[in-house]
């Protein structure tokens, strides 16, 4: 196919600068040409910033960078850059922050102006191709921004001090006074609640995210505090998001968010860290109900993740489109006389099942497959014994699906970003070890495998992998993430490289990351290149807090190694941000958790036990079976017991004058300085870890 116009950002790797290879707009990506050319012409540059899976980036592409009258102001008066906020995190930190302080909210296309110094002047999100939604157009607003930038420098000049020093105070902390209490999680935990919707589950009202870290903490206060109301409002947000549109019956797997307070309508984006982050919380609430619902919905997910995000070379991609064909959602949704056609007699019994109806429930007579009743209640409905009922619905979801694989997929980003891979990563562990995947397994150890040997040059990770090519000094995210899930696959497999790999990245992050004059983690790191700020923070945003996720995995490495350095280092950072934890629990989740785990200590679960063997995977199924949420897990092979015992302080204080008892697999486990005796019996492993691992109960 021959195009008229053909860009610089036909030469990226990033699907999302390749879709705009051929804009008639002049983009450049961020780099030295870019600057150097807007020094020599003295322009304004306007920054883009979006992603490929953001359905209001395609609307502005095609309304305004499709446009040639629209694409010649920009050529006249800016150099124009094009950013995938995927693979450069860093400035969409910046920039983004930057929009929130100039207009209170931020988003996707994110619209920046700066100088050719990089400092932001006036920016915003979507414009329309003219005045419209309350929205100025974007012609108008680019032929203003042109005018103050060359004719009311005074003004531009006013406007980057302001913003400068707002910068400055986004990421300048200082540790406060006071004790690292429980109260600090029990005060957030009610705190919470009180924006929790006792009808639909979840936060606030419209759109409505997962949040799930904010969920996590609930699950923790329960665990600590037997406070039943706190898990019985994780489990109506989990059941009413699985039950919504939110999430895909056919399919498996969640979509970005609900436009409605209900769940119904969803933001048909599929993001990788979405389902990474809901996977495990799923798995979780299987542990502590034993409910067949959360089971399944987990199982459903991994199904869908192991067949449209896993890589044949190993690794996850990122994410799937809102769009297919030019429309939100049509992939995902059906017509009453489609559903009709397909399902013949069954179609009556679906239809009930999913809220299909000849109106629709979205728009223009369309459907988005919901629960509105449960297998039970459709039985009696249509008085028919309950597993006929549900093997019906079983049968129908099947011509469905192989149906609606034959329409056009949304577009997938298949580049492979690191710290979403060590995010998922974590996740199939936790299937492994809850469920028994041993599909999930096999794809922790290849992802792994290719991590390191694709992303981890000279032992400093790369951020993003696309097309045989990776590039991007890591982010804090990456080393996070990553090392959690090194610690994970290390617990459920007893490979100690992973738990050295683990050790190497944390003492590179210590180096690359550490502020030595206030403390914590900045997001890049010293060898990155010098932008406008160097931005620090502890908050969650879709992902969790990179900062959480570091802290924690420095307790974990403190309780194996004893290395003291590891715990002054976390205690530091909870410190840092105690106040903000106290003051604004809805965006800390994440460290709110790792300062549970800091608060309790884990359980150390020390298993001695041939690899693969019948008791050993019976004591291991135990330990899984029971929702536990700050144990650290010690699988020793009694072939290799003194090589562990020379690597990990841990095991020389918990089996001091113990060992394997008649040949059996062995569990020891310590809580407190206390030790329980050795069990080799799964029962008796039951009772225990119930006692120790419920305070409260």
């Amino acid at each position: 196919m021959e195009h008229q116009h053909t860009n610089r950002l036909i030469h990226e790797t990033s699907p999302y600068l390749l879709q705009h290879a051929h804009n008639p707009v002049d983009w450049f990506p961020w780099g030295p040409e870019a600057f150097a050319k807007a020094r020599a012409e003295n322009k304004p540059i306007l920054l883009s910033i979006g992603y490929s899976a953001c359905h209001w980036c395609h609307v502005m592409e095609h309304e305004s960078f499709e446009d040639e009258r629209i694409a010649a102001l920009m050529n006249e008066h800016f150099v124009s850059i094009k950013v995938d906020r995927e693979e450069r995190p860093d400035l969409d930190h910046i920039y983004q922050s930057v929009v929130q302080m100039l207009s209170g909210q931020g988003g996707w296309p994110l619209t920046m102006f700066l100088t050719p110094a990089q400092e932001p002047f006036y920016g915003g999100t979507y414009f329309p191709p003219e005045d419209r939604y309350g929205r100025p157009g974007f012609p108008r607003i680019l032929a203003a921004v042109a005018e103050a930038y060359h004719r009311r420098p005074s003004e531009v000049t006013q406007s980057i001090e302001q913003i400068r020093d707002g910068l400055k105070k986004l990421s300048a902390f200082a540790a406060s006074p006071g004790a690292l209490s429980p109260d600090l999680l029990t005060n957030a935990a009610r705190a919470l609640a009180n924006n929790f919707d006792m009808v639909h589950g979840g936060f606030g009202t419209q759109p409505k995210f997962p949040n799930t870290a904010n969920l996590e903490c609930f699950l923790r206060y329960w665990h600590t505090s037997g406070n039943e109301n706190f898990l019985n409002m994780v489990q109506l947000a989990l059941r009413k998001m699985a039950s919504g549109g939110i999430y895909d019956h056919l399919g498996g797997g969640f979509h970005r968010y609900s436009v409605d307070d209900r769940w119904l309508v969803p933001h048909f984006e599929k993001m990788l860290y979405d389902n990474a982050q809901l996977l495990p919380l799923y798995l979780q609430l299987y542990q502590i109900t034993g409910d067949a619902f959360y089971e399944r919905v987990a199982r459903e997910t991994l199904t869908y993740i192991k067949r449209e995000m896993l890589s044949p070379e190993g690794g996850f991609y990122a994410t799937q489109d809102a769009d297919s064909e030019g429309e939100e959602g049509k992939f995902f949704v059906w017509t009453k006389a489609a559903v009709d056609t397909l399902l013949g007699d069954a179609s009556r019994l679906f239809c009930r099942y999913y809220d299909i109806t000849a109106t629709g429930n979205w728009e223009h007579g369309n459907n988005i497959p919901h629960l509105t009743v449960s297998l039970q209640q459709l039985a009696t409905m249509f008085n028919r014994p309950l597993d006929e009922v549900a093997a019906s619905v079983d049968t129908s979801k099947a011509v469905l699906f192989a149906a609606r694989e034959q329409r056009v997929k949304p577009f997938r980003d298949e580049k492979i970003l690191t710290s979403w891979n060590g995010l998922m990563l974590s996740g199939m562990v936790q299937a492994y070890n809850v469920l028994g995947d041993a599909g999930a397994l096999q794809a922790v150890r290849d992802t792994l495998a290719f991590v390191q040997a694709h992303l981890l040059p000279d032992g400093r990770l790369l951020s993003v992998y696309k097309d045989g090519q990776a590039k991007l000094n890591g982010y804090l995210d990456d080393y996070a993430f990553l090392t959690a899930a090194l610690l994970d696959a290390f617990e459920a497999t007893c490979d100690q490289s992973y738990c050295a790999l683990a050790q190497q990245l944390t003492t590179t992050m210590l180096e690359e990351f550490w502020d030595e004059a206030q403390g914590g983690f900045f997001f890049t790191g010293k060898s990155h290149e010098a932008l406008i700020e160097r931005t620090k923070s502890a908050y969650d945003q879709a992902i969790p807090s990179g900062t959480a996720v570091a802290t924690r995995n420095l307790l974990r490495l403190y309780h194996y190694t004893g290395q003291a350095t590891y715990v002054q280092h976390a205690e530091q950072v909870l410190q840092l941000f105690r106040r903000h934890m106290e003051q604004q629990p809805f965006g800390f989740g994440s460290l709110l958790t790792t300062l549970d785990f800091y608060l309790q200590k884990p359980q150390e679960i020390v298993l001695i036990g041939t690899p693969g063997a019948t008791d050993t995977q019976a004591m291991l199924q135990e330990i899984h079976r029971q929702y536990i949420p700050n144990k650290l897990l010690l699988q020793i092979d009694p072939q290799h017991l003194a090589t562990a015992l020379a690597s990990f302080p841990l095991l020389r204080d918990v089996l001091a004058g113990k060992t394997q008892v008649e040949g059996k697999a062995t569990v020891y486990v310590c809580h407190n300085f206390t030790c329980s005796l050795p069990v080799t019996a799964p029962e008796a492993l039951t009772t225990l870890l119930a006692r120790q691992a419920s305070p409260a109960l």
